[in-house]
């Protein structure tokens, strides 16, 4: 379970120097550092699952969530994460893993976003088409529809069958609230293919 500084010093109250006991669960294994001031006792739980603790407010997304549903077929040892309105990237790393948090556009960020829950864990994560849409968002400018399908089925090798499965107008919808022509191109081309 994921504990703060405050916590474990209200747990530790009756030690002479709590802070010395933290620094010794530490030591023994008790505890993992995550960042400063969040501490971890169960050391085989998942990052998936600690990645929106460490930062905020974010969700599991981009590639992390596209491995998640089956998406893309390769192992993914990144967390990624959406966030917004902090202008930059941020990185952090711990015994878990490597957590990553990109911007996405204020607008779009409460959309498509769903939240499961893990024994004492809560996950916020991107539904397939959110993940999808952050993805291309966060891409160099793709410019034809035919570099989309390039970009889509060989360069990050989605699985045709999914993807066609993805709900539509749920991508419709966001589409626009990225201002994004990766995600624009996105929509004409679900458009097109449906009307073919």
């Amino acid at each position: 379970m994921i504990l703060t500084t405050a916590q474990l010093l209200d747990n530790l109250k009756s030690y002479k120097n709590p802070y010395d006991k933290i620094a010794r669960m530490v030591k023994d294994h008790e505890l993992f550092p995550l960042v400063k001031g969040l501490y971890e006792n169960n050391n085989t739980i998942s990052g998936l699952y600690l990645a929106n603790s460490i930062y905020g407010p974010s969700y599991i997304s981009f590639n992390t969530a596209l491995s998640y549903y089956g998406l893309i077929p390769e192992a993914v040892y990144t967390f990624t994460s959406a966030t917004c309105l902090k202008k930059k990237k941020k990185t952090y790393h711990n015994g878990f893993g490597t957590f990553t948090y990109r911007d996405i556009p204020m607008e779009v960020f409460p959309y498509g976003i769903s939240l499961v829950d893990y024994k004492e864990y809560t996950l916020w994560i991107a539904s397939k088409e959110k993940a999808l849409c952050d993805k291309l968002y966060d891409l160099p400018v793709i410019k034809t529809q035919k570099e989309l399908e390039y970009t889509l089925f060989e360069s990050m090798r989605i699985d045709q069958d999914l993807f066609l499965q993805l709900n539509k107008n749920d991508i419709y919808f966001l589409a626009g609230k990225y201002h994004s022509t990766n995600v624009s191109l996105l929509e004409k081309y679900l458009r097109r293919i449906n009307h073919e």
